[in-house]
Protein backbone atom coordinates (compact mmCIF):
# COMPACT_ATOMS: atom_id res chain seq x y z
CA UNK A 1 0.00 0.00 0.00
CA UNK A 2 1.36 3.41 -0.91
CA UNK A 3 1.61 6.11 1.93
CA UNK A 4 -0.01 9.31 1.36
CA UNK A 5 2.43 12.05 0.76
CA UNK A 6 2.70 14.33 4.59
CA UNK A 7 1.04 18.05 3.57
CA UNK A 8 3.21 20.49 5.15
CA UNK A 9 1.74 23.50 3.32
CA UNK A 10 -0.76 23.72 6.42
CA UNK A 11 2.00 24.26 9.46
CA UNK A 12 4.08 26.23 7.04
CA UNK A 13 1.25 28.84 6.60
CA UNK A 14 0.89 28.58 10.49
CA UNK A 15 4.30 29.46 11.38
CA UNK A 16 4.58 32.28 8.76
CA UNK A 17 1.00 33.64 9.94
CA UNK A 18 2.65 33.53 13.75
CA UNK A 19 5.58 34.99 12.64
CA UNK A 20 3.99 37.99 10.89
CA UNK A 21 2.19 38.76 14.18
CA UNK A 22 5.02 38.38 15.93
CA UNK A 23 6.81 40.88 13.76
CA UNK A 24 3.90 43.50 13.36
CA UNK A 25 3.64 43.41 17.17
CA UNK A 26 7.61 44.37 17.35
CA UNK A 27 6.72 47.21 14.53
CA UNK A 28 4.11 48.90 16.49
CA UNK A 29 6.04 48.39 19.69
CA UNK A 30 8.65 50.20 18.06
CA UNK A 31 6.95 53.00 16.67
CA UNK A 32 5.21 53.57 19.77
CA UNK A 33 8.57 53.41 21.75
CA UNK A 34 9.63 56.09 19.22
CA UNK A 35 6.64 58.21 20.15
CA UNK A 36 6.72 58.13 23.64
CA UNK A 37 10.69 59.02 23.18
CA UNK A 38 9.74 62.38 21.04
CA UNK A 39 7.08 63.29 23.93
CA UNK A 40 9.66 62.14 26.84
CA UNK A 41 12.52 64.86 25.47
CA UNK A 42 9.72 67.15 25.41
CA UNK A 43 8.93 66.68 29.30
CA UNK A 44 12.24 65.79 29.90
CA UNK A 45 13.04 69.51 28.24
CA UNK A 46 10.27 71.36 30.14
CA UNK A 47 10.93 70.00 33.67
CA UNK A 48 14.82 70.75 33.46
CA UNK A 49 14.27 74.31 32.59
CA UNK A 50 11.84 74.43 35.35
CA UNK A 51 13.99 72.86 38.06
CA UNK A 52 16.41 74.82 36.97
CA UNK A 53 15.09 78.26 37.12
CA UNK A 54 13.17 77.44 40.36
CA UNK A 55 14.92 80.08 42.41
CA UNK A 56 13.71 82.60 40.65
CA UNK A 57 10.38 81.70 39.37
CA UNK A 58 9.13 80.03 42.79
CA UNK A 59 11.59 83.09 44.89
CA UNK A 60 10.47 86.25 43.19
CA UNK A 61 6.80 84.54 41.20
CA UNK A 62 4.68 87.49 39.40
CA UNK A 63 7.51 90.07 39.92
CA UNK A 64 9.71 87.82 37.79
CA UNK A 65 7.13 87.65 35.10
CA UNK A 66 5.87 91.52 35.35
CA UNK A 67 9.06 93.61 36.41
CA UNK A 68 11.65 94.60 33.66
CA UNK A 69 14.40 95.05 36.23
CA UNK A 70 17.59 92.75 35.16
CA UNK A 71 19.88 94.00 38.02
CA UNK A 72 22.89 90.96 37.94
CA UNK A 73 24.25 92.91 41.04
CA UNK A 74 21.37 93.05 43.58
CA UNK A 75 19.65 89.91 42.24
CA UNK A 76 17.07 91.55 40.72
CA UNK A 77 15.22 89.83 37.83
CA UNK A 78 12.60 90.59 35.19
CA UNK A 79 11.38 88.49 32.35
CA UNK A 80 9.06 91.00 30.66
CA UNK A 81 11.99 93.13 28.63
CA UNK A 82 13.05 89.93 26.78
CA UNK A 83 9.32 88.26 26.43
CA UNK A 84 8.27 91.68 25.12
CA UNK A 85 11.43 91.72 22.65
CA UNK A 86 10.88 88.11 21.82
CA UNK A 87 7.53 88.97 20.46
CA UNK A 88 7.82 92.35 18.84
CA UNK A 89 10.60 90.81 16.83
CA UNK A 90 8.57 87.80 15.88
CA UNK A 91 5.29 89.78 15.34
CA UNK A 92 7.38 92.19 12.78
CA UNK A 93 8.94 89.41 11.01
CA UNK A 94 5.65 87.54 10.45
CA UNK A 95 4.18 90.85 9.33
CA UNK A 96 6.75 90.94 6.57
CA UNK A 97 7.38 87.72 5.60
CA UNK A 98 3.54 86.39 5.37
CA UNK A 99 3.07 88.50 2.45
CA UNK A 100 5.96 88.34 0.84
CA UNK A 101 5.75 84.55 1.51
CA UNK A 102 2.14 84.47 -0.21
CA UNK A 103 3.20 87.12 -3.04
CA UNK A 104 6.35 84.92 -4.58
CA UNK A 105 4.52 81.25 -3.68
CA UNK A 106 1.55 82.53 -6.06
CA UNK A 107 3.99 83.49 -8.59
CA UNK A 108 5.73 80.67 -8.92
CA UNK A 109 2.68 78.15 -9.17
CA UNK A 110 0.44 80.68 -10.95
CA UNK A 111 2.21 83.24 -12.87
CA UNK A 112 6.20 82.28 -13.18
CA UNK A 113 7.20 80.86 -17.01
CA UNK A 114 8.49 77.37 -16.55
CA UNK A 115 11.62 78.36 -17.58
CA UNK A 116 12.24 80.75 -14.21
CA UNK A 117 10.14 78.51 -11.57
CA UNK A 118 13.14 76.02 -11.03
CA UNK A 119 16.27 78.92 -10.18
CA UNK A 120 13.87 80.85 -8.10
CA UNK A 121 12.79 77.84 -5.79
CA UNK A 122 15.94 76.71 -5.89
CA UNK A 123 17.49 80.45 -4.91
CA UNK A 124 14.47 80.18 -2.12
CA UNK A 125 15.77 77.14 -0.84
CA UNK A 126 19.52 78.24 -0.38
CA UNK A 127 18.22 80.67 1.74
CA UNK A 128 16.72 78.51 4.45
CA UNK A 129 19.66 76.60 4.16
CA UNK A 130 22.22 79.80 5.18
CA UNK A 131 23.61 79.55 8.47
CA UNK A 132 21.78 82.02 11.24
CA UNK A 133 25.40 83.58 12.30
CA UNK A 134 26.20 84.18 8.81
CA UNK A 135 22.70 86.29 8.91
CA UNK A 136 23.96 87.58 11.97
CA UNK A 137 26.94 88.95 10.10
CA UNK A 138 25.23 90.42 7.17
CA UNK A 139 22.63 92.34 9.49
CA UNK A 140 25.45 93.79 11.66
CA UNK A 141 28.03 94.72 9.16
CA UNK A 142 26.05 95.07 6.00
CA UNK A 143 21.65 95.96 7.02
CA UNK A 144 22.43 97.80 10.01
CA UNK A 145 24.48 100.53 7.78
CA UNK A 146 21.64 100.93 6.14
CA UNK A 147 18.69 101.32 8.63
CA UNK A 148 20.96 103.76 10.08
CA UNK A 149 21.04 105.96 7.38
CA UNK A 150 17.17 105.70 6.71
CA UNK A 151 16.04 105.72 9.70
CA UNK A 152 16.36 109.50 9.99
CA UNK A 153 13.59 109.41 7.24
CA UNK A 154 11.44 107.35 8.50
CA UNK A 155 10.96 109.46 11.91
CA UNK A 156 10.40 112.27 9.57
CA UNK A 157 7.51 110.50 7.92
CA UNK A 158 6.43 107.46 9.86
CA UNK A 159 7.32 109.26 13.06
CA UNK A 160 5.18 112.26 12.57
CA UNK A 161 1.58 110.07 11.69
CA UNK A 162 -0.75 109.86 14.03
CA UNK A 163 -0.88 106.94 16.75
CA UNK A 164 1.70 105.20 14.90
CA UNK A 165 4.02 107.91 15.30
CA UNK A 166 6.18 107.12 18.64
CA UNK A 167 6.63 103.84 16.72
CA UNK A 168 9.20 104.92 14.29
CA UNK A 169 10.88 107.93 16.62
CA UNK A 170 14.20 107.37 18.02
CA UNK A 171 18.22 107.73 17.37
CA UNK A 172 19.28 106.44 13.98
CA UNK A 173 21.04 103.85 15.78
CA UNK A 174 20.76 100.90 13.22
CA UNK A 175 20.50 98.56 16.11
CA UNK A 176 16.76 97.58 17.02
CA UNK A 177 13.87 95.62 17.51
CA UNK A 178 12.77 96.94 14.00
CA UNK A 179 16.14 95.94 12.33
CA UNK A 180 16.37 92.22 14.12
CA UNK A 181 12.35 91.96 12.53
CA UNK A 182 13.33 92.45 9.15
CA UNK A 183 16.31 89.64 9.47
CA UNK A 184 14.08 87.44 11.08
CA UNK A 185 11.91 88.16 8.27
CA UNK A 186 14.41 86.92 5.63
CA UNK A 187 15.09 84.20 7.97
CA UNK A 188 11.64 82.76 7.93
CA UNK A 189 10.72 83.44 4.29
CA UNK A 190 12.15 80.76 2.79
CA UNK A 191 10.40 78.32 5.37
CA UNK A 192 6.98 80.09 4.96
CA UNK A 193 7.20 80.42 1.31
CA UNK A 194 8.48 77.02 0.40
CA UNK A 195 5.32 74.89 2.49
CA UNK A 196 2.91 77.53 0.87
CA UNK A 197 4.55 76.46 -2.68
CA UNK A 198 3.94 72.96 -2.39
CA UNK A 199 0.78 72.90 -0.96
CA UNK A 200 -0.74 75.37 -4.06
CA UNK A 201 1.01 72.90 -6.10
CA UNK A 202 -1.44 70.45 -4.45
CA UNK A 203 -4.76 72.30 -5.66
CA UNK A 204 -6.60 69.90 -8.67
CA UNK A 205 -5.76 72.07 -11.78
CA UNK A 206 -9.18 70.92 -13.15
CA UNK A 207 -10.64 73.24 -10.11
CA UNK A 208 -8.63 76.62 -11.67
CA UNK A 209 -9.33 75.96 -15.33
CA UNK A 210 -13.00 75.50 -14.24
CA UNK A 211 -12.89 78.98 -12.16
CA UNK A 212 -10.85 80.49 -15.02
CA UNK A 213 -13.25 78.81 -17.60
CA UNK A 214 -15.98 81.15 -15.69
CA UNK A 215 -14.73 84.31 -15.73
CA UNK A 216 -12.69 84.45 -13.02
CA UNK A 217 -8.81 86.73 -12.34
CA UNK A 218 -6.13 84.96 -11.62
CA UNK A 219 -6.59 86.96 -7.82
CA UNK A 220 -10.20 85.87 -8.09
CA UNK A 221 -9.26 82.13 -8.35
CA UNK A 222 -6.25 82.40 -5.83
CA UNK A 223 -8.66 83.49 -3.54
CA UNK A 224 -11.78 81.56 -4.02
CA UNK A 225 -10.17 78.11 -4.79
CA UNK A 226 -6.81 77.97 -3.86
CA UNK A 227 -6.56 79.32 -0.39
CA UNK A 228 -9.90 77.85 0.78
CA UNK A 229 -8.61 74.18 -0.65
CA UNK A 230 -4.96 75.08 1.19
CA UNK A 231 -5.68 77.02 4.33
CA UNK A 232 -4.96 74.94 6.90
CA UNK A 233 -1.78 73.90 5.47
CA UNK A 234 -1.07 77.42 4.89
CA UNK A 235 -0.92 78.13 8.24
CA UNK A 236 0.52 75.47 9.45
CA UNK A 237 3.41 77.30 7.26
CA UNK A 238 2.85 79.99 9.01
CA UNK A 239 2.99 79.08 12.45
CA UNK A 240 6.14 77.07 11.61
CA UNK A 241 8.08 80.36 10.30
CA UNK A 242 6.85 82.01 13.69
CA UNK A 243 8.28 79.26 15.81
CA UNK A 244 11.71 79.37 14.46
CA UNK A 245 11.53 83.54 14.60
CA UNK A 246 10.54 82.89 18.38
CA UNK A 247 13.70 80.61 19.07
CA UNK A 248 16.12 82.49 17.01
CA UNK A 249 19.62 83.37 18.76
CA UNK A 250 22.54 84.22 16.60
CA UNK A 251 20.84 86.54 13.73
CA UNK A 252 18.95 88.23 16.57
CA UNK A 253 21.81 88.83 18.92
CA UNK A 254 24.17 90.48 16.25
CA UNK A 255 21.04 93.70 15.29
CA UNK A 256 18.98 93.65 18.17
CA UNK A 257 21.78 96.06 20.61
CA UNK A 258 20.71 93.73 23.72
CA UNK A 259 19.24 96.46 26.01
CA UNK A 260 16.32 95.23 28.46
CA UNK A 261 15.03 99.22 28.26
CA UNK A 262 11.00 98.76 27.14
CA UNK A 263 10.34 101.38 24.66
CA UNK A 264 7.82 102.26 22.67
CA UNK A 265 10.01 102.84 19.36
CA UNK A 266 10.82 100.22 16.95
CA UNK A 267 13.91 101.89 16.19
CA UNK A 268 15.37 101.65 20.10
CA UNK A 269 17.50 98.45 20.79
CA UNK A 270 16.03 95.94 23.05
CA UNK A 271 16.66 92.20 23.95
CA UNK A 272 15.29 88.57 23.72
CA UNK A 273 14.94 85.32 25.56
CA UNK A 274 17.24 83.95 23.16
CA UNK A 275 19.66 86.68 23.03
CA UNK A 276 20.00 87.35 26.62
CA UNK A 277 20.55 83.79 27.15
CA UNK A 278 23.42 83.62 24.60
CA UNK A 279 24.70 86.58 25.74
CA UNK A 280 24.63 86.13 29.48
CA UNK A 281 24.77 82.00 30.27
CA UNK A 282 28.64 81.85 30.14
CA UNK A 283 29.38 84.07 32.99
CA UNK A 284 26.09 83.16 35.03
CA UNK A 285 26.26 81.70 38.39
CA UNK A 286 23.84 81.45 41.74
CA UNK A 287 20.55 83.44 41.07
CA UNK A 288 21.80 85.08 37.86
CA UNK A 289 21.89 81.41 36.31
CA UNK A 290 18.53 80.55 37.38
CA UNK A 291 16.89 83.75 36.18
CA UNK A 292 18.50 82.70 32.39
CA UNK A 293 17.03 78.97 32.78
CA UNK A 294 13.70 80.26 33.77
CA UNK A 295 13.72 82.84 31.01
CA UNK A 296 14.35 79.28 28.51
CA UNK A 297 11.37 77.62 30.61
CA UNK A 298 9.20 80.77 29.32
CA UNK A 299 10.41 81.04 25.93
CA UNK A 300 9.52 76.85 25.71
CA UNK A 301 6.22 77.87 27.33
CA UNK A 302 5.34 81.00 24.74
CA UNK A 303 6.34 78.63 21.74
CA UNK A 304 4.04 76.23 23.07
CA UNK A 305 1.38 78.23 23.45
CA UNK A 306 1.90 79.12 20.00
CA UNK A 307 1.94 75.79 18.67
CA UNK A 308 -1.26 75.45 20.72
CA UNK A 309 -3.06 77.97 18.95
CA UNK A 310 -2.02 76.56 15.58
CA UNK A 311 -3.33 73.31 16.12
CA UNK A 312 -6.78 74.96 17.73
CA UNK A 313 -6.77 76.97 14.55
CA UNK A 314 -6.09 73.80 12.23
CA UNK A 315 -8.63 72.16 14.13
CA UNK A 316 -11.27 74.17 13.72
CA UNK A 317 -10.75 74.82 9.86
CA UNK A 318 -10.86 71.13 9.79
CA UNK A 319 -14.39 70.84 11.71
CA UNK A 320 -15.55 73.94 9.03
CA UNK A 321 -14.61 71.96 6.58
CA UNK A 322 -16.11 68.67 7.40
CA UNK A 323 -19.47 70.57 7.58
Amino acid sequence: MQANPIDTRQPSTEHRSRADTRHDALFRRLLKGCALLVLAALLGAALSTLWGGREVLFGQGLHFLTSSAWDPVNDDYGAWAPVFGTLVTSLIALILAVPTSFGIALFLTEIAPAWLRSPVATAIELLASIPSIIYGMWGLFVFVPFMSRIEPTLSDTLGRIPLIGKLFQGPPLGLGLLTAGIVLAVMILPFICSVMREVFRTVPTRLKESSYALGSTTWEVVWDIVLPYTRSAVIGGIFLGLGRALGETMAVTFVLGNSYDITSSLLMPGTTISSAIANEFNEAVGVHRSALIALGFLLFVVTFVVLLIARLMLRQLARKEGR
